[in-house]
């Protein structure tokens, strides 16, 4: 299950080596990939839905789940709900959980309140992500629906064994939001990877892909 801005063939390392073991199956989520046909902004719970149809529409049954970032998101939601069956869980970069707020990013949300009414909308993109402006409209308010969901209140709900990968140098999700997520989910195990960001499956294929294998097969 890949992340936001990304699609199923990211994962083109883990595909090759995990496939000579399993039946792998690596979809495009909805906005991304080959599947960009987005009618109307997608929640969490949209995409958790798309999931499920995709799982019944190819005979998937309680499978194994690798996910990274975004992909996360709706595994940690879809299984402390019920809406989704997994067996065994990897989390890499897992993101839903509330971080903390700093003073710079307390200062800079209230200055863009104050200061929105009085910019036209090009000055405005100068107080934007590039990787936001990039989106398409529909897109954008799906990723604000998103992103405004925070998931700790699920993780005691969730059973399953599950390994957590995390970069120890991840900006986009820092290793103190891997560690909550280590202790809020009982069966888990923190793995850290130094000198790796946000794409532990990608900076280091052969190790993340060696370890995701041992822990399945276990």
């Amino acid at each position: 299950m890949h992340g936001y801005q990304s699609f199923g063939k990211s994962f083109y390392h883990q595909l090759d080596y995990l496939g000579r073991d399993f039946e792998v199956f690596a979809p495009d989520l909805k906005g991304f990939g080959q599947n960009t046909d987005m009618e109307y902004p997608y929640s969490l719970d949209e995409y958790i839905l798309e999931v499920r149809e995709y799982m019944d529409k190819n005979g998937i049954v309680n499978p194994d789940v690798v996910a990274h970032s975004f992909g996360g998101r709706i595994v940690l939601k879809g299984v402390a709900t019920k809406k989704l069956q997994f067996n065994k869980l990897v989390l890499t970069g897992c993101a839903g959980l509330k971080a903390k707020t700093t003073l710079k990013k307390a200062v800079k949300k209230t200055a863009f309140r104050v200061l929105k009414p009085f910019f036209n909308k090009e000055r405005l993109k100068m107080c934007y992500s590039k990787d936001y402006l990039a989106l398409s409209p529909v897109m954008r308010e799906s990723f604000k629906l998103i992103v405004n969901e925070h998931l700790d209140c699920y993780l005691a709900e969730i059973e399953n064994k599950t390994l957590i990968i995390h970069g120890k140098g991840d900006k986009e999700v820092p290793i103190y939001l891997a560690k909550r997520l280590n202790l809020g989910i009982k069966n888990s195990k923190l793995s850290i990877y130094d000198g790796v960001g946000h794409f532990c499956f990608l900076d280091k294929p052969i190790k993340f892909s060696m370890e995701v294998k041992e822990f399945l097969l276990s």
